[in-house]
């Protein structure tokens, strides 16, 4: 009789401001269907509040939760944790069975980049430094349930400027050049971070979009669902494993 292949350990990591709560119930289904998974914090956000964002300490925070998983894992990031893992997938392709880059597809310099630090640093002179507004856009722009995830891991006020640019001297598309595994582009329909969305396509060897339909740019909290089942898709493919019944993403 046959062996079914082992699941395939999954590596979550979470977007700026966000923490590894963003990641519950993707942590859940995964966890049900089989799978060993895990959501890390970055430096200076969740439980690592304190510590300063760098891109060396960004890059072994996910090559920690590697080695915690065992080794070899699909690699799961979203917005800023996109950016990270396709850059830890470039450098370490050994360790990565398969990446899922969502919420990433824009060259993260330019017009764009310095419009969002130049929006962080105006954000941060509130004498709250931005609690209020953060709070307050979650809870209007999530589901109730996204919102609470997202927030319960506390908000990473003061890493927006720094993360951001370190972020800036990423070279995401050699990145995704460099890695010869396979790789899902995953975007929300109404992410405006999809820009680069086929440039970002054309650099992978073994590469495909797939869409969150209704979904805006943190897709896994704005359509948990779809994201999920998206997500499920992808493990298994990576897994080895039979079809579910369900059509793979493209």
């Amino acid at each position: 009789m046959e062996t079914c292949p082992a699941r395939v350990p999954v590596l979550l990591v979470h977007g700026i401001r966000a923490s590894a709560t963003m990641w519950r119930f993707q942590e859940q289904s995964l966890r049900a269907a089989g799978y060993p998974v895990l959501a890390i914090d970055l430096p200076g956000h969740g439980q690592r509040m304190r510590e300063p964002f760098t891109v060396p300490a960004a890059l072994a925070a996910i090559d920690d939760g590697v080695a915690r998983l065992g080794g070899r894992v699909l690699l799961v990031g979203l917005s800023l944790g996109g950016y990270y893992a396709v850059t830890y997938a470039a450098n370490h392709p050994d360790r990565v069975a398969g990446l899922v880059a969502a919420g990433c597809s824009a060259v993260p310099r330019g017009v764009l980049l310095e419009g969002y630090r130049l929006l962080a640093r105006l954000i941060h002179r509130l004498p709250d430094r931005g609690l209020w507004l953060h709070e307050t856009m979650a809870r209007r722009l999530l589901p109730p349930a996204g919102a609470r995830d997202v927030l319960a891991g506390g908000a990473a006020l003061d890493v927006m400027d720094s993360g951001l640019r370190a972020t800036s001297t990423l070279a995401p598309l050699a990145s995704l050049a460099a890695y010869p595994g396979p790789i899902w582009l995953v975007n929300g329909a109404l992410d405006h971070f999809r820009l680069n969305e086929r440039r970002f396509l054309a650099a992978c060897h073994d590469g495909r979009i797939v869409v969150v339909p209704g979904a805006t740019h943190l897709s896994s909290l704005a359509q948990p669902e779809r994201f999920t089942a998206i997500l499920l898709r992808i493990a298994a493919l990576v897994s080895g494993h039979p079809s579910t019944g369900t059509t793979a993403p493209q």
